[in-house]
């Protein structure tokens, strides 16, 4: 399944012209889906229609596509009924989100709804919620699972927890969403936000590390910033982050040579299949460079949980495989080359048996 970035748009709370700068700056970098709050609306159905369809249209001129946030006190509020979701249609929504569920049959009946809309269900319970509503012969194609975000500080999801409830949705095929937090944006649905992820140990890491650790889990189609507006900057580095493998993000030591960069830098790596607790080996390099020479440097060192080394000419049938320290350990016929960024140390859990991973430069 191709996996996607996605920003979060508040309409009740911003400023319409400053939300159509975000979504072309975002659209610009390769967003390409919208949550689109719809839990806090106090006016009537008429304004709310209006001011909801004119973000939608412009947001559907960039091909974004836009799921709703509801519950439903909205449909109470707006007069609008669950066995007719004709409003959603004709505002120009692609789908809704349904912050609190129902029986399983009511879920499954709504995925059959004649306006194609999809109907995403929240992920963030570790219950046989979507198994239920998949007994009913629900209309698969059109579920989506999408897990909540967590104004309050400490109040977000630990990470085993988040896991099992992924696993019981991402098990079924379905498309999968996970907030990931903003470090200066300060607009969400509610009056705290001390950030807006889905994971409790993502609410203060750098934004393209949070995004690096939801795609290495497996278990997460759409990333999305929970919270309004993320910087330049932040969407730039999320755009460079590689959705498909492990990229690591590298501290060079001031002596490394050509050949290790090339070795580090232009080569597709692999983890052996029969794997070390004591590193992660990538050896096919040590073959494509094994006529390359790689003079002794940083060698005499105790190498630490993070460190990237590569055998040098000491090293024999090893010379220039290339290893990342999982744990410390000395050996002088390895240089070290670099070490990996602290914040992408969690990443290292992910690189499993055959996992494939890349490298870039800080």
């Amino acid at each position: 399944m191709m996996r996607r970035l996605g920003v979060s748009l508040y309409p009740d709370h911003s400023d319409f012209e400053e939300d159509k700068k975000y979504l072309e700056l975002a659209a610009e970098n390769g967003f390409s889906r919208i949550f689109m709050s719809m839990l806090e609306v106090t006016e009537g159905k008429e304004v709310v229609f209006k001011k909801f369809k004119q973000v939608i249209d412009f947001a559907k001129k960039l091909e974004f596509e836009v799921i709703l946030d509801i519950a439903p006190a909205i449909f109470e509020a707006l007069e609008i009924s669950y066995d007719d979701l004709s409003f959603f249609s004709e505002v120009g929504a692609d789908g809704i989100r349904l912050d609190l569920g129902f029986d399983g049959n009511k879920e499954a009946l709504l995925s059959f709804n004649p306006y194609d809309l999809i109907i995403e269900l929240n992920m963030s319970n570790d219950v046989a919620y979507l198994d239920n509503i998949l007994t009913y012969e629900a209309n698969k194609p059109f579920i989506y699972g999408c897990h909540n975000f967590y104004p309050q500080d400490g109040s977000a999801l630990p990470l085993d927890f988040f896991i099992k409830c992924s696993e019981r949705f991402k098990k079924h095929g379905l498309r999968t969403a996970a907030f990931i937090t903003s470090q200066t944006a300060e607009l969400g649905p509610w009056d705290i936000n001390d950030g807006l992820p889905t994971v409790e140990m993502h609410r203060r890491l750098p934004i393209d590390v949070q995004a690096k650790h939801l795609f290495a889990t497996g278990l997460i189609d759409d990333v999305i910033i929970g919270n309004a507006y993320a910087t330049e900057e932040e969407l730039v580095s999320l755009s460079q982050v590689n959705r498909y493998q492990v990229s690591l993000t590298v501290d060079l030591v001031a002596d490394i040579n050509e050949v290790e960069k090339n070795i580090l830098f232009d080569n597709q790596h692999v983890r052996r299949g029969d794997i070390t607790a004591q590193m992660v080996r990538s050896t096919e390099v040590r073959k494509k460079y094994k006529q390359e020479e790689n003079p002794l440097h940083d060698n005499e060192l105790v190498f630490q949980r993070g460190d990237i080394v590569i055998g040098n000419d000491t090293f024999g049938k090893y010379k220039n495989e290339l290893q990342i320290v999982l744990e410390p350990h000395s050996d002088n016929r390895k240089n070290k080359v670099g070490q990996i960024r602290k914040e992408e140390l969690i990443l290292l859990d992910y690189i499993k048996p055959w996992s494939k991973f890349v490298f870039s430069q800080k």
